[in-house]
């Protein structure tokens, strides 16, 4: 098969990596890719978001699938134009990929599904959403109803704090249209997780769990972050946990898709928090998280082309999909100044070092390579560090020991990824 995948981060760089493991894979592209995924395939000078520009190249190359990972390209309707194209796509229509796109949408089938999710309202008004934060009292969470690249939510504790997300979202338009409209809702306590299935519309098939590191400082401080690691399988949501909340929470959402005549197609990411009444939805996305993709796929075994290939068949229950008992971390590297304006430019050397450690893996993102084979750091998370192990905190020493083998003076990440969910073990232990 010959293969279009789409992004550039790190976690298309894993996805190709484990597309090249596929037998049945004879030539694998990517638009508009990264240094990294330039040793695996053929870059292509197509940006993410150019709908057009993708599906004339795929019809031009006559190529059998292609592979979405990010948003913003589903949103935009890429899934629905391959179909028009006579093309084959691993990702859902834009009217079901509106699970991501739209946050009141998503609570709406929550709702008809009787989905177990935090009590919502949806404002358009800034001075009915602050009058209504008055009369509920803090803590609220505040999300941006559309799409905001991670960046529209936030747990207000205070109501000056909400006041002034109120402001920043609807009067100052800080999100852009994003933040025509709010949703307002109930702030859940508990573990938060991160579960992904592949869908074919009518069956899902689990993948696994992750937790996400979202804040920049150690110790969950500071500002919120695309995600600066992750851990997979998360202590404490084994993989009963884990049929039991699809049970719950991915498979009703898609039977009510398909009673509205949107069927789902593609990888769902449910964020759950595992609250004292059980699990309960906080968002979906329609895509594989970045770095949960990269600690889920270091752990696959099977075939990742042949499970995309049956998605799209409606054969996904044949997929004989598998991933390892393994524990997975991936450790990101941001460029200083990250979240805000990172530092650019700056050297990278050492990956091969980092890799020649048993079970580590790097994956690229930000990265830019010069003429004479250089490579820098372009963006805010550029590498991704990637280790398993057999058990997490053989996985975390290895990815720690592979960053002290990376020369990058820009270089900012966390140091305790990984160690909230080595407690949980140790207090699991001792229980």
């Amino acid at each position: 098969m010959r293969v279009l995948l789409v992004g550039s981060g790190a976690r298309e760089h894993a996805l190709a990596a484990a597309l090249c493991r596929s037998p049945l894979l004879d030539e694998l592209f990517i638009a508009p890719g990264n240094p990294g995924t330039a040793a695996l395939g053929r870059n292509v000078a197509i940006a993410a978001d150019d709908v057009a520009g993708l599906v004339a190249f795929a019809q031009a190359e006559r190529l059998a699938l292609v592979v979405p990972g990010p948003e913003a390209p589903l949103i935009a309707g890429l899934a629905d134009a391959c179909a028009e194209a006579g093309l084959a796509c691993a990702g859902p229509s834009r009217a079901a990929a509106e699970l991501e796109g739209s946050k009141s949408f998503t609570k709406g089938v929550c709702d008809a599904a009787g989905i177990p999710t935090a009590r919502w309202e949806r404002f358009t008004d800034p001075a009915a959403a602050r009058a209504f934060v008055g009369r509920r009292g803090v803590p609220q969470v505040l999300k941006a109803d559309g799409l905001a690249a991670g960046k529209g939510v936030v747990v207000a504790r205070s109501l000056a704090e909400a006041e002034a997300a109120i402001a920043a979202m609807m009067e100052s338009r800080s999100l852009g249209e994003a933040g025509d409209a709010l949703v307002i809702e109930e702030c859940l306590e508990g573990e938060e997780v991160s579960l992904f299935a592949f869908c074919d519309g009518a069956q899902a098939l689990l993948i696994g769990a992750a937790q996400d590191h979202k804040r920049i400082g150690e110790g969950d401080t500071g500002a919120n972050t695309g995600g600066m690691g992750a851990v997979s399988p998360p202590p404490g949501f084994d993989r009963g946990a884990q049929e039991h909340a699809l049970d719950l929470l991915v498979r009703p959402a898609l039977a009510e898709l398909v009673r509205r005549g949107t069927p789902f197609r593609g990888v769902l990411f449910a964020g759950l928090m595992l609250t004292a009444q059980g699990p309960k939805l906080i968002e979906f996305n329609v895509r594989f998280g970045d770095p949960e993709a990269q600690a889920l796929l270091a752990r696959l075994r099977s075939d990742l082309l042949a499970a995309l290939a049956a998605l799209c068949d409606g054969r996904l229950l044949e997929s004989g999909l598998r991933f390892s008992d393994d524990a997975a971390i991936a450790v990101v590297l941001a460029g200083r100044g990250y979240p805000g304006t990172p530092t650019t430019g700056g050297v990278i050397a050492g990956l091969d070092e980092a890799e020649r450690i048993a079970g580590v893996r790097v994956f690229q993102a930000a990265t830019s390579r010069d003429p004479d084979g250089t490579l820098r750091g372009a963006g805010g998370r550029v590498l991704s560090v990637c280790a398993t192990a057999s058990s997490l905190a053989d996985a975390r020493d290895a990815a720690y020991a592979a960053i002290a083998r990376i020369d990058w003076v820009d270089a900012v990440w966390r140091r305790d990824i990984g160690v909230h969910a080595l407690a949980r073990l140790e207090e699991a232990a001792v229980r």
